[in-house]
């Protein structure tokens, strides 16, 4: 999939990705203030998520609770120095429990990403647009 959107076009966009999707474990690429977190907490929101979703740049790791889908794990590795960090707190792990994994900055584990995960790219167009390119 490799479409331009706005953020009128966000719930439609996450429903798209969801149903195309071969691997619950999503790569979210794309610069600072690109979006990710914002189509991520939509994509939680289509997956039924109940709880509170917001970034865990700070904890690196929030897990949500939904209706039908068990749980999603959003992984924040903005921060992260080196790749022990996440070794460390079990992401082998997280892989492994086939619930969806939702990851910003993959870039930052490169080394450690399962080699079926599926990369989103996201890129600016303007102020209100985005393009989202989905790699399989």
């Amino acid at each position: 999939m490799n479409k331009n959107y706005s953020l009128e076009d966000l719930s439609k966009i996450s429903k798209e990705l969801i149903s195309s999707l071969k691997n619950k474990t999503l790569l979210f690429y794309g610069q600072m203030g690109v979006g990710k977190t914002t189509l991520i907490k939509e994509t939680c929101t289509q997956l039924g998520v109940l709880d509170n979703i917001s970034s865990p740049t700070f904890s690196l790791v929030n897990e949500y609770h939904t209706e039908n889908q068990g749980k999603v794990f959003h992984f924040d590795f903005y921060r992260i120095e080196d790749e022990n960090e996440a070794l460390d707190m079990g992401i082998e792990e997280y892989f492994e429990s086939e619930n969806w994994c939702l990851i910003e900055w993959p870039e930052n584990i490169e080394n450690l990403l399962p080699l079926d995960a599926v990369e989103i790219h996201l890129t600016i167009l303007d102020d209100n647009k985005r393009n989202i390119n989905i790699k399989q």
